[in-house]
């Protein structure tokens, strides 16, 4: 049954063009939006007057699994760089994960994409210990609340054989479900050149990508010049990872030019993540030189793709300046990766509805600057998924947002002793 939005100040996610009109939403997986001249008033009409109405938002690279960190105590030992964050807080978490926490990170992380405007998610996922129908766990809960998604496992050597090779099963098991999804490495330097070859095989047999974590500190270069004799990006580039198109290359901080070069040459995707980065104190994202198949990411940080845009903005101030449509398409190249790789769940269908208290003009040239100095969260009050209402006058329908928060709070206590037994 369609949806029909009632005198929506609608616009184009392309071209920033402002139209009046009624909108009707046509339910189902890519379906399509029409105007209309009048609505139906027997379906479900929402009055959009004085509100503004976009295409939702897509987030390049997430990790649900850091759903639950929030509040969490301290490490037990200070992390003095980036190896030891991953070391102390990250990996210590991801090693504790059991089925159920899993599916509350999932069920938050969807709950909280949603309410800021996501409809899609590409996540990047890791439970070393838990690690057999952990995607298929996150899929089912992302269906409940009617958010789209392309996940991976993280397949890395740093926690065993046993490990290692049930992330090719769970990667291998999920793909040949008919799930959409990728294969996931960690980062060069906790990845073998047995499993490197062996998740690049799994990607051609699957038409899939990689989905890696590149140069996100100078340790992962100085580890891949130590023990293989070559870059990172020039290691992967031997190894095939960049010949997808469906390959999705997050954070790269620490390239060189020839790095640069070959990502820009290739059909590979590029995530940046800005706040991550600054919050692990390990450098500013730049897109100089990488051409542009750039996208935007939260790296687990949160699930606000408005927030991301503008951290990226202020912080891009420092580093390579970028204006505001440098941004605004960054955001909105996550569409273009899904699109031109015939991913599901990302339509015109996919809508937000912002009640956005603008006490100036908006207009095709000054929508952007609203964007970045303006829009917030706070102002998405409806979101419709695949032409269904996923949330309404700020609230999700889909699921029982106390329920889940319970559910969480309490995965997210057992979560913390474990980490405080390792």
């Amino acid at each position: 049954m369609a949806v029909y939005l009632k005198d929506a100040n609608f616009v184009d996610s392309e071209s920033l063009e402002l139209k009046k009109g009624n909108i009707k939403v046509n339910e189902g997986v890519d379906a399509s939006i029409e105007f209309v001249d009048a609505v139906d008033e027997t379906a479900k009409v929402i009055d959009c007057s004085n509100k503004l109405v976009s295409k939702s938002f897509a987030i390049g690279h997430h990790h649900v699994y850091s759903a639950l960190a929030r509040g969490m105590g301290a490490p037990k030992k200070n992390p003095e760089n980036f190896y030891e964050i991953l070391k102390y807080i990250w990996w210590t978490l991801d090693k504790s994960l059991d089925k159920e926490m899993i599916e509350a990170s999932a069920l938050v992380t969807a709950i909280y994409a949603a309410k800021a405007g996501s409809t899609f998610v590409i996540d990047h996922h890791a439970s070393p210990f838990a690690v057999l129908g952990s995607l298929e766990t996150l899929a089912k809960a992302f269906d409940r609340v009617g958010v789209s998604h392309l996940l991976c496992y993280e397949i890395s050597d740093r926690d065993g054989e046993t490990s290692r090779l049930q992330g090719l099963q769970e990667t291998e098991e999920y793909l040949s479900s008919g799930r959409q999804g990728l294969v996931g490495l960690h980062a060069s330097f906790t990845v073998g050149d047995k499993s490197l070859k062996e998740a690049v095989e799994l990607a051609k047999r699957f038409d899939s990508g990689i989905h890696v974590h590149v140069a996100e500190d100078r340790y992962d270069q100085d580890h891949s010049l130590i023990n293989y004799s070559k870059r990172v990006i020039e290691r992967f580039d031997e190894a095939g990872v960049l010949d997808f198109e469906k390959s999705i290359i997050a954070h790269v901080l620490y390239l060189s030019e020839n790095e640069k070069r070959l990502l820009r040459d290739a059909p590979a995707w590029v995530v940046g993540n800005m706040e991550s980065n600054l919050n692990n104190s390990v450098g500013i994202f730049r897109a100089d030189g990488l051409g542009d198949k750039v996208m935007l990411g939260t790296d687990g940080m949160h699930s606000d793709m408005l927030r991301s845009s503008q951290m990226a903005f202020f912080a891009g101030q420092m580093a390579e300046k970028p204006g505001f449509d440098t941004i605004y398409k960054r955001l909105r190249n996550s569409h273009r990766y899904l699109k031109e790789n015939n991913f599901k769940g990302d339509g015109d269908n996919n809508l937000v509805i912002f009640d956005y208290d603008s006490p100036t003009e908006i207009n095709a040239d000054n929508y952007l600057g609203h964007m970045i100095f303006g829009l917030d969260s706070r102002h998405v009050e409806t979101v419709i998924s695949d032409g269904k209402v996923i949330v309404e006058n700020r609230k999700i329908t889909t699921v029982d947002e106390q329920e889940v928060y319970a559910f969480a709070k309490d995965a997210g206590k057992r979560l913390w002793k474990k980490m405080q037994e390792r």
